[in-house]
């Protein structure tokens, strides 16, 4: 009897203690780590970049997302990389495409998942080695990526 009682509360306090763990926040900080894992310490400019997302979205669990990019796409000046970010979801570093000269356009169109209202950002990476951005705030009524459930 004093053994199942052991085991039982061995049991119930691994329990309570998995539950009391909760992930890690989706944080800007954690977006501007992934970042800065991706980029180092280059300086990232605005513009070439057009980053096209709905403002405002009713369901943050399909939004619609594309980025182009302004480059003529020959073999001495392209784009090399497109790379997409969101500051809120569990995983801030959404997509990363390479591309070349031969692809035609520097362009992508997907669909994300958004944890909240957020800013997403869109970094491109020439064949110069310069680094292009652009960012939008998306306002997101029903939430995606949900971590915590009550």
């Amino acid at each position: 009897m004093t053994q199942d009682l052991s085991r039982r509360r061995f049991l119930i306090a691994g329990i309570a203690s998995v539950a009391m763990v909760r992930p890690a926040g989706a944080t800007p900080e954690a977006m501007r780590e992934a970042i800065h894992k991706l980029v180092g310490t280059a300086v990232v400019r605005p513009g070439r970049v057009k980053l096209v997302v709905p403002p405002l979205v009713e369901n943050g669990n399909t939004v619609s997302v594309s980025v182009s990019v302004d480059s003529p796409m020959t073999a001495a000046d392209h784009v090399t990389a497109i790379h997409l970010f969101n500051e809120k979801n569990p995983q801030p570093y959404v997509i990363g495409v390479a591309l070349g000269p031969r692809a035609g356009r520097a362009a992508l169109s997907t669909r994300i998942k958004l944890a909240d209202t957020q800013t997403v950002i869109a970094i491109a990476r020439m064949s110069d080695g310069s680094l292009w951005s652009d960012s939008a705030d998306v306002i997101v009524t029903i939430a995606a990526c949900v971590e915590d459930v009550h």
